[in-house]
Order: C-alpha cells, then sequence, then structure tokens
C-alpha cells in the first residue's frame, strides 16, 4: 500500500482552489483517498439525468475522469497539471435517479511520467457497477 501524499482535507482545499469549476457546491464528496485507492460520492440531481430516467454519460464519464484525478493527487501530491491523456468507458447498466453515484478508483501503475488507472461506477447501495472505465493520466515534469 502506498502512503498517500494528500490527506482528504488537503485534497479538497487544492481542488477548490485550483480546480473550482469541478469542485464546488459540495455536489461532490471524496470520501476516502490513501494513495492507491480513492471513493468520490456525487449526490444525487436530477440534472444528472438524461431522457429515459438514467444517469447520463457525460455525468459518468465526468465522475469518472474526476475520481482518477483525484486518486493520482493523492498518490503523488499537488500536481495540478496532470491531464487524463486516455479514458475508455464501458456503460454496464443503468444509473437509477434518485440515486448517489460513486466512484471507486485504483490505481494499476504509477510510472515517472504516467499512470495507469480504473473506476468503477457505482449507482447507491448496489453493488453491480454501472460502468468501468480505464484512464491514463500524464504526469509533467516537476
Amino acid at each position: 500500500m502506498a502512503t498517500a501524499k494528500m490527506s482528504v482535507a488537503e485534497l479538497e482545499e487544492f481542488l477548490r482552489r485550483e480546480f473550482p469549476q469541478a469542485f464546488r457546491d459540495g455536489d461532490i464528496t471524496i470520501e476516502s483517498a490513501d494513495g492507491d485507492t480513492c471513493l468520490l460520492r456525487r449526490r444525487y440531481d436530477e440534472r444528472m439525468l438524461r431522457p429515459g430516467g438514467t444517469v447520463s454519460g457525460p455525468t459518468l464519464m465526468a465522475m469518472a475522469d474526476f475520481a482518477m484525478y483525484v486518486v493520482l493527487l493523492s498518490a503523488i501530491g499537488p500536481v495540478g497539471l496532470a491531464v487524463t491523456t486516455n479514458l475508455n468507458i464501458n456503460f454496464l447498466r443503468k444509473g437509477m435517479p434518485g440515486q448517489d453515484v460513486l466512484a471507486a478508483a485504483k490505481l494499476l501503475k504509477l510510472g515517472k511520467r504516467l499512470a495507469v488507472g480504473e473506476v468503477s461506477l457505482l449507482s447507491g447501495t448496489s453493488q453491480d457497477p454501472i460502468a468501468h472505465v480505464t484512464a491514463t493520466y500524464s504526469i509533467p515534469n516537476k
């Protein structure tokens, strides 16, 4: 298990300051982050839904990308310019209206310049993922 370079409180402070467009209003909370994994929760809001009453793809993709960013920062510290270079998502089942969306991210490989991880997206209390994501982040030279 890796040692986290940033605590949940430090991550929240950094994100509010450096990335307020994605981390404001308290709609996303970081439930845990330990340098290897993180768990984020997006409170249900009807703006998350697409026609037909399911959680929209853009909502899920944004949540997965943000979870990957958070787990990476927890592992490497406050490197704001780390960026997504690849994101692949498989939608597995319908995200239910009225349910929070959870994103459980895990780093699979952390190198000097690239990090690879996966994210399982969950709806409410169900253990069955609604989507599975793999993502790669580029880490800039410090």
